[in-house]
């Protein structure tokens, strides 16, 4: 994060940007119905409210409260309610009891974000020189981390929608259809000296940087994610049931938690297997990415492939500039989609590398709260690398590393195989 040149025309730009954003949050509610804003199917997820709070209080705890002119909060014991895990700013409500905030109403939470609004939207016009420099590296992390907010609001409605019965609709819609599938093509990379990571002008988080050098041997990865029908063969064939093929955490946690097939799969009594969606129920697509697995499952897909999961700097290089991307949030789809045959690294679903989640070489993280952002969870959880479905667009880059356990599956996460390359 870096202050932006003070002038007119970066001003109106993050100005628009920041009501851009802000309106796509409230738009993703629009179909929601009064009794949807309080859902939370289990602790890691968060009710449409608090995300919607959350990403308010963001701005007032970190833009208004310092910056504006006779600051008053807009209530006094939101910063305690809507915190998420900022142990600088204080107290704050448990993160497995969101769900039982009945109030303040969403109405209430609405006008809060309103407020907010108003009044960023008068800072931003009337900020000086000094102020601005100050504002704007705050304001654009949390424009991005409302955008983050954007697709957990979905991943973690559609947790709670997949474990009603009544398989409530998020968006009606007609089948996806098969569309077009493409081979797997092997692309093959030299060994050599790399640069990962991120440099130059634009928006970041911390975790993207340094820029940094690293060695890779040869490498070969797969030109598309796995697909539904590619892991199909692997559960045929008993890949749930072959404690060779699994980590022993995975296989474990495949054992308690009773896996046999990725979250959101469904069989009738024909044995007509379906997925559920955001869209509703819909039949298996044999071409789409598979999708809603854990890195225990795609690691052990990759072992029974007699292949692995890349490295998260062999996707960066592989990934090169970001060509042909697929589907993100704006198509509306908020379901993975076929590859186009153009080899896309990004969108459709995030992709497990078997890179653990650390920081980069001379990697610092800011001073203050904001340094609580990152840093403080590089430890147990595995990188994701390229965005999803439900990801919006303009926040992915060749560089950005999602993190997440190793056991989790309510995200939109897929992968792609890589193997040694010949010696």
């Amino acid at each position: 994060m870096s202050a932006e040149p003070f002038s007119p025309s970066h001003r109106e730009s993050l100005r628009t940007q920041y009501h851009q954003v802000r309106r796509l949050t409230e738009r993703l509610c629009e179909p929601l119905v009064p009794d949807d804003y309080l859902l939370q199917s289990m602790p890691e997820c968060s009710p449409p409210k608090w995300h919607l709070a959350h990403s308010t209080w963001f701005f007032e705890t970190f833009v208004l409260a310092s910056f504006e002119p006779g600051f008053r909060p807009f209530h006094p014991l939101f910063s305690f309610l809507f915190n998420s895990y900022y142990e600088a700013v204080g107290e704050r409500w448990p993160r497995p009891a969101r769900g039982l905030l009945s109030r303040p109403a969403s109405g209430e939470v609405f006008a809060y974000r309103h407020d907010v609004n108003k009044r960023m939207a008068g800072l931003l016009e009337t900020a000086d020189e000094v102020t601005w420099q100050a504002i704007t590296p705050i304001v654009e992390l949390g424009i991005n981390h409302e955008q983050q907010h954007q697709e957990l609001l979905l991943t973690d409605l559609k947790h709670a929608f997949g474990l009603n019965p009544l398989r409530p609709v998020y968006l009606a819609g007609t089948s996806f259809g098969e569309g077009k599938g493409t081979p797997l093509r092997w692309t093959d990379h030299p060994a050599g000296v790399r640069s990962i990571g991120h440099a130059g002008a634009g928006f970041v988080f911390d975790n993207e940087s340094p820029r940094h050098r690293t060695f890779v041997e040869r490498f070969q990865i797969a030109s598309r994610p796995v697909t539904v029908e590619e892991f199909l063969e692997f559960i045929e064939d008993g890949g749930y049931d072959r404690p060779e093929l699994w980590l022993a955490d995975g296989w474990t946690t495949r054992q308690q938690k009773g896996w046999g097939a990725p979250l959101y799969w469904d069989s009738d009594a024909a044995g007509l297997r379906s997925v559920f969606t955001l869209r509703g129920q819909q039949p298996l697509n044999m071409i789409e990415p598979v999708c809603h697995v854990s890195y225990y499952e795609a690691d052990a897909f990759a072992r029974w492939a007699g292949a692995r999961l890349p490295t998260e700097a062999e996707w960066e290089i592989a990934a090169g500039a970001g060509e042909s991307p697929g589907h993100f949030l704006e198509s509306g789809r908020f379901h993975p989609a076929p590859d186009n045959g153009g080899g896309q690294f990004f969108g459709d679903v995030w992709e497990w590398t078997a890179s653990p989640y650390a920081p980069y070489p001379g990697y610092r993280p800011a001073s203050g709260a904001l340094g609580e952002y990152n840093g403080k969870f590089m430890c147990n959880q595995m990188v994701l690398r390229g965005g999803s479905c439900v990801t919006p667009a303009r926040h992915v880059r060749p560089t950005y590393r999602n993190f997440f356990p190793p056991d989790a599956r309510w995200q939109f996460s897929g992968f792609r195989l890589a193997k040694d390359g010949p010696s």
